[in-house]
């Protein structure tokens, strides 16, 4: 029988102080909602999602997936009953897309616990440092949750908190949650509620602890950049586990996605976006910012380099200090060490670019493309006014300004033609000092 996975997505945001969905805010630079399905993808064979009215955008990240719509916001209960068409006959989890660092291997465990034999209702539970703001899982009497403010002092001496996800047979959760009522103050259907009636109808209340950091939820900002503290350690440890160093961990910053090979060094201060692909060999240095980029093997980036969407970077390729790329492909070997910028660019093999070239790529109307052939040579403070093409060992001038295609193996000058006048910067200091102007240079007047 299928395992399901109900993803309850339909918050709006509101104690995080947002405009958009709170399944959208963002964890290791992608949405909460993106980091669950992750792990329910690996541990169930169908996901289901439901999102609230107008949240296409919600929709459109769980792809393909199903979505269900809740029409009407009426609780917890009512949003996973929403989605009772979907249950099938297997174990059903019922789960938060603001719970985002729930591990495939508990949610499995979840899954095994229903799966065990018998009627049982499976709760996600843990342990936080604060429990006063959790409900507390009961398991003396009659299996229940209560309340910090509700529980007596032997209750609250256990420290066992509900996480919020649940795990149950499909025929058993479709029945309680049928049955759950609104008489609150709120007149909300609270899932919490199944878990009495569970234990009312004989079913095994068994609480699945896992860690405080892999359950913990989020619903403000603050704990927004506790539980991204929390990624950082797990997404340094696995770079750790892959054969990549990180020189000064703590200061390291790694996307959800990223992606380092074995014996890949990253220095102190590097961040990266969402989107990094780094191969094996290759050296990141202090202070680099990359987003969407791919570095080849045996390459090596920064210090203080900045790689933008759609950077790629060759194998054994230099980037260095205070150089951006966006949309370029620098090739196998080719370096582009200091101070320059190179936008829509695909530069050969091998190519050198000198010290505070630009490619000049958008006339502020359009994006153009710069091509620079293998093996050519980009002199200092160059300026390449795309569209251009460079051909294949060309040399271009120090200097110049290049507006028109450049053949291959010729040497290009697009500067003006150095003129000399004998003496004239003495004449030009005596004019002055006639007119009574103080000069700063070396030979000024006191």
């Amino acid at each position: 029988m299928l395992a399901t996975s109900i993803i309850l997505a339909a918050g709006q945001g509101t104690r995080m102080r947002t405009a958009s969905p709170k399944a959208l805010v963002r964890l290791g630079g992608k949405p909460l909602l993106w980091h669950l399905l992750q792990s329910c993808r690996a541990a169930f064979e169908r996901v289901v999602v439901v999102v609230g009215p107008g949240m296409e955008e919600v929709a459109r990240l769980a792809a393909p997936d199903p979505v269900v719509v809740q029409d009407e916001r009426l609780g917890t209960a009512h949003a996973a009953l929403t989605a009772a068409e979907h249950f099938g006959e297997g174990p059903v989890a019922v789960l938060y897309a603001d719970n985002p660092l729930i591990r495939t291997g508990t949610l499995q465990n979840l899954i095994g616990t229903v799966r065990g034999g018998g009627r049982a209702l499976a709760m996600l539970a843990m342990r936080p440092p604060d429990p006063s703001g959790y409900g507390l899982i009961v398991r003396e009497g009659p299996a229940r949750i209560v309340e910090w403010a509700d529980a007596t002092a032997a209750e609250r001496g256990s420290g066992l908190c509900n996480a919020g996800g649940l795990c149950a047979a499909g025929d058993d959760l479709r029945q309680w949650l049928s049955r759950v009522g609104n008489n609150n103050a709120k007149r909300e259907y609270y899932l919490t509620d199944i878990v009495a009636l569970a234990a009312a109808d004989g079913a095994r209340i068994v609480p699945l602890e896992a860690p405080f950091e892999e359950l913990r939820g989020i619903n403000t900002r603050a704990e927004l950049a506790m539980a991204e503290a929390a990624l950082q350690v797990r997404l340094r440890e696995a770079a750790f586990a892959g054969g990549a160093s990180l020189i000064g961990p703590e200061t390291v910053f790694l996307a959800a996605d990223t992606k380092l090979g074995p014996e890949v060094t990253v220095g102190p201060y590097v961040v990266f976006g969402p989107g990094v692909e780094v191969e094996a060999g290759a050296e990141i240095l202090p202070f680099s910012h990359l987003e969407a980029c791919r570095v080849g093997a045996g390459a090596r980036v920064g210090p203080f380099a900045r790689l933008r969407p759609g950077a790629e970077i060759g194998e054994g390729a230099h980037v260095g200090n205070f150089v951006e790329l966006k949309a370029t492909r620098l090739g196998a070997r080719a370096k582009a060490n200091h101070l320059s910028y190179l936008g829509d660019t695909v530069v050969g093999e091998a190519v050198n670019i000198g010290a505070g070239t630009i490619t000049c790529n958008y006339d502020g109307f359009a994006k153009h493309k710069t091509e620079i052939g293998a093996h050519a040579f980009i002199g200092s403070d160059a300026v390449l006014v795309a569209p251009i093409s460079i051909g294949e060992g060309a040399f271009v001038a120090a200097g110049s300004v290049i507006t028109r295609d450049v053949a291959a193996d010729a040497m290009a000058f697009g500067r003006a033609v150095q003129q000399e006048k004998a003496e004239g910067a003495k004449k030009f200091r005596e004019r002055k000092r006639r007119d009574g102007k103080k000069g700063t240079g070396p030979c000024a007047g006191s």
